[in-house]
């Protein structure tokens, strides 16, 4: 009987001591579980300093203190951004929103809704080959001008911005459309073209090789538009809306920090993305984006600037009627970063 109690009262001991360490067990799998960061692919529509304030986000670490592990890709063109969204290549896709606008009015079921703002004036500049400190929209009459692809915003901007100066885009001038987004700069250093419209930091480099001058920027000429956001197909944000939210918290931090600090302290955060551009040159660009107004204090998507939006890609003939914001726009995610 002395045996029998002394093994009861043993495996009882075993008992309340493994009960003891059961919780702590289960709270460290589930402490693990929490720090687990998420792998999120973004596909982004070109590599430039006008998108600034992500830059900062990644550098700063703000994904990463949203638990994301982002890794991100250029597509090169919002054609190829969507269909990286599309086929499952990317998670979250930053481009124009024109484009989300098109698969949905074809009839796709799971098509792109735009979460998040980030810009709110076009990127681009105007390149002539000489330079001229009294540059006039009139002159670009008889010229051939490098453009974008035909229903991508920085051509339709562009197109928006001739008519505004009564310029016929089809009859006044010829506006080549068949060179590929990341050669423009190339294609107007080996001779072609007149003038070329250009992101950053292909304008600024073609000034420093003396091979072309930013006569005119097309974020100043065309006003306040929604140039750039990002968007997720409708099934993940239904799937995911906790990752969206941090998601979009990050990039809230990115654009508070550049609408606060100076075009030097941004530069320098953002130097390791633009490795082949001297800071002089980065913060130069940051300087000439930021006084410009380029960049949203939120993440809003507001109704006004989307059908603004619409109404461009109608008066380019690129979209027949209007489609429903709500349907492709949402905006609590961004609401709610505001006040994180």
């Amino acid at each position: 009987m002395k045996a029998i109690r002394k093994y009861i009262s043993i495996t009882l001991c075993f008992i309340i001591i493994t009960a003891c360490f059961l919780p702590l067990s289960a709270c460290s799998r589930k402490e693990d579980s929490d720090n687990m960061m998420k792998k999120v692919t973004l596909c982004e529509v070109t590599h430039s300093i006008f998108y600034a304030p992500q830059y900062v986000a990644i550098e700063e670490g703000y994904f990463a203190d949203e638990g994301i592990d982002l890794t991100v890709t250029n597509g090169f063109g919002a054609d190829k951004v969507m269909t990286a969204l599309i086929s499952g290549d990317a998670d979250i896709g930053f481009m124009g929103s024109e484009s989300s606008i098109y698969v949905y009015a074809e009839g796709a079921d799971d098509y792109a809704v735009n979460f998040a703002g980030l810009t709110q004036r076009a990127g681009n500049f105007l390149v002539s080959r000489t330079a001229d400190d009294s540059f006039d929209w009139q002159s670009l009459k008889g010229k051939t001008v490098i453009g974008g692809r035909a229903g991508g915003m920085p051509q339709m901007l562009f197109e928006y911005i001739l008519k505004k100066n009564n310029i016929d885009p089809a009859n006044d001038l010829e506006i080549l459309q068949n060179v590929d987004f990341g050669s423009t700069s190339a294609a107007f250093t080996s001779g072609i073209g007149d003038f070329t419209v250009e992101f950053e930091p292909s304008a600024t480099l073609l000034e420093q090789q003396d091979a072309g001058y930013v006569v005119a920027s097309l974020g100043v000429e065309s006003g306040y538009v929604p140039y750039t956001a990002y968007c997720a197909k409708k099934s993940f944000i239904k799937k995911n809306p906790e990752l969206i939210q941090k998601f979009t918290n990050a990039t809230q931090k990115g654009l508070d920090y550049v609408n606060t600090h100076s075009s030097e302290e941004i530069a320098a955060i953002i130097a390791p993305q633009f490795k082949e551009t001297d800071i002089a040159t980065i913060t130069a660009i940051v300087d000439r984006y930021k006084s410009q107004d380029t960049w949203k204090s939120s993440t809003v998507f507001t109704e006004d600037s989307f059908n603004l939006l619409q109404n461009i890609l109608i008066e380019a003939g690129e979209l027949d009627s209007a489609v429903p914001y709500n349907d492709l726009v949402i905006t609590d995610f961004s609401k709610k970063a505001i006040n994180q």
